[in-house]
């Protein structure tokens, strides 16, 4: 085999072994969930006024897989990050490597602020303005299924959403963007956003908006933190081409 080939082969070897750790933590996760599932679907249960029902059996096991999967995702985004991290590292200069890496327990802290944002904002919001709709006409029951699923369309979008600023600033400091590239596709970003936000909102011109205003907030901050990252990159990579530089004049 050439040289070639068994970088390739190790490169495949490397990421086989990345993805099989993130997998076990996705399943670790995934049980501890469904362990405290009983104590989860309480938490999620307690201002409402109904109690949920069930149609059938199975939906009452598709309610443990929905709980236990959000928890499993919670906790795997960052065993996921640092496995991300550890792939690319040997790509990576010292100066990239110190950088990037403090980026993995952010991508974890903005994950659980955007589902607690979409919980706790956009999720009372749109639910009281749908039952609200339906006013007198309409006797409103929730099934368990329906519920959590729609618990899950207004959260989980959102914690992997307000993970955008994080994984500009990780793509800038790589130099794969910067934030005067971000600046001139912002039109097709901000259409993109918008086309996002219809999607996982609910079928009505107030939760779009809702959506879609934070979504686009959220690509102006990462415009600004790209530019605090850019210019970082750029005045380490200066003075590491300087302290390099000195070593060889001192060397000869």
């Amino acid at each position: 085999m050439t040289d070639k080939e068994l970088n390739l082969v190790d490169h495949l070897d490397e990421l086989r072994k990345r993805l099989i750790i993130t997998v076990g933590a996705f399943l670790v996760f995934f049980v501890v969930g469904f362990i405290y599932v009983k104590d989860i679907y309480q938490w999620f249960v307690r201002d409402l006024d109904v109690k949920l029902i069930v149609l059938g059996p199975s939906d009452i096991v598709w309610v443990y897989f929905m709980i236990a999967s959000v928890i499993a995702i919670a906790g795997t985004i960052p065993i996921l990050a640092l496995q991300i991290w550890l792939f690319v590292k040997p790509a990576l200069k010292p100066i990239e490597r110190k950088i990037s890496l403090s980026y993995v327990p952010a991508l974890f802290i903005l994950f659980i602020i955007g589902l607690c944002f979409g919980y706790f904002v956009i999720f009372p919001t749109v639910l009281g303005f749908l039952v609200e709709l339906g006013g007198q006409m309409l006797e409103t029951n929730f099934t368990a299924d329906k519920y959590f699923r729609f618990i899950m369309h207004m959260t989980i979008p959102f914690g992997i959403l307000f993970e955008l600023p994080v994984v500009i600033m990780f793509l800038t400091s790589l130099g794969v963007i910067n934030p005067y590239a971000l600046q001139k596709i912002r039109k097709y970003a901000y259409f993109i956003l918008i086309v996002i936000s219809i999607v996982i909102s609910p079928p009505d011109f107030m939760s779009d908006i809702l959506v879609a205003i934070p979504l686009l907030f959220l690509y102006e901050i990462s415009i600004n933190l790209s530019k605090i990252v850019y210019k970082r990159k750029l005045k380490k990579e200066k003075e590491w081409e300087e302290s390099n530089e000195f070593e060889t004049l001192d060397e000869n």
